[in-house]
């Protein structure tokens, strides 16, 4: 097809909140060496678009300013040496930004195809959550078969991904979230226990379910304010995964021999400033160990709610609500 010259996209002409975001008429952005281009037909909504719309998540030097990080859609052009996919192939990526946009560059090697009988929707609402997950808690944290695991968040966009691998992956699965409606959709998930914070210790609840040995991997994205009790509830040479600070980035008075008594592990990371080389591995894994649960559907996205990309500013109120469960997904048609 021969490229449009202009395209809509969600500007963000200042930091601030949601309304400050508006719809703007933009260049095409054209791949450089190694991309793809991708006439988005989804883009997926995540925490990470909320803190750069707020100003806190800035994105890096050689990214698009535009919001969006994960897309879905058609390969429309090839940058000069991108490999792997043809003019007219489905794919899903995890882009480095530009995803609230009718056209999106990514690099090819942070694509994949859509799995079978996926469309737009369900393909945007992967790449994002899935590389997070892959990264901290199988190769980062190393979680096995026969482990356990306390997965915080369990309704979020990567609770609910978190607690479908673990399962499909054999470990037992344990997690917090903020509802009875909530913790009902962890259970029927796969999660053996799902404890509402609000009312109940989870430190509490999970040495009493493990009969007090506690867990194996606890995947956190909470931060300072669960620090200490993260620790308490890990086993001997468990390892606490912190994706995110929602309770804060700075903990104080915390209690650090348990690290040294249980020999634990302290480890955390954000997906956007790891290197090209670091996704591509990430994307590889997942091709080959994510892509036949999806396709067998043995795993799937749970999308809480899909809006056009006219309503974007009723996206970002609802993913700052907590009110979700799973993804929330814009459409571009």
């Amino acid at each position: 097809m021969s490229l449009p010259d202009t395209m809509r996209y969600v500007d963000l002409p200042t930091h601030g909140p949601a309304e400050v975001m508006r719809l703007a008429t933009g260049p095409v952005p054209r791949p450089r060496p190694g991309e793809i281009l991708i006439r988005v037909e989804a883009a997926g909504v995540n925490r990470p678009d909320v803190a750069q719309r707020q100003g806190t998540y800035p994105a890096p030097k050689d990214a698009s300013p535009i919001l969006g990080l994960e897309v879905a859609g058609e390969v429309v052009a090839l940058g000069e040496g991108a490999s792997g996919f043809a003019i007219g192939d489905k794919v899903c990526a995890l882009a480095n930004g530009g995803g609230y946009a009718e056209f999106c560059a990514v690099p090819a090697t942070q694509a994949l195809s859509w799995p079978g009988g996926y469309d737009a929707v369900k393909a945007a609402a992967l790449p994002e959550t899935f590389f997070t997950v892959w990264a901290n808690l199988f190769q980062m944290a190393g979680l096995t078969e026969g482990e356990t695991v306390l997965i915080h968040g369990g309704s979020s966009g990567i609770g609910t991904t978190a607690i479908q691998l673990a399962r499909a992956f054999g470990a037992t699965v344990y997690t917090t979230a903020g509802s009875a409606e909530k913790c009902a959709a962890c259970m029927d998930l796969g999660a053996a226990r799902a404890i509402n914070y609000k009312t109940e210790d989870f430190v509490e609840l999970v040495k009493e379910a493990t009969a007090g040995k506690g867990v194996d991997v606890v995947l956190d994205m909470i931060g300072a304010s669960y620090f200490d009790r993260n620790l308490q509830v890990l086993a001997k040479d468990g390892c606490l995964s912190i994706i995110a600070f929602l309770g804060g980035a700075v903990a104080e008075k915390v209690n650090l021999s348990p690290i040294m008594v249980k020999r634990l592990t302290v480890t955390g990371s954000t997906m956007r400033p790891r290197t090209a080389e670091e996704k591509r591995a990430i994307r590889d894994e997942l091709q080959a160990e994510v892509w036949p649960l999806l396709e067998a559907g043995d795993v799937a996205p749970v999308i809480h709610r899909v809006l056009p990309i006219e309503d974007v500013v009723e996206a970002h109120r609802l993913m700052e609500s907590s009110s979700h469960i799973g993804k929330i997904v814009l459409t571009l048609g």
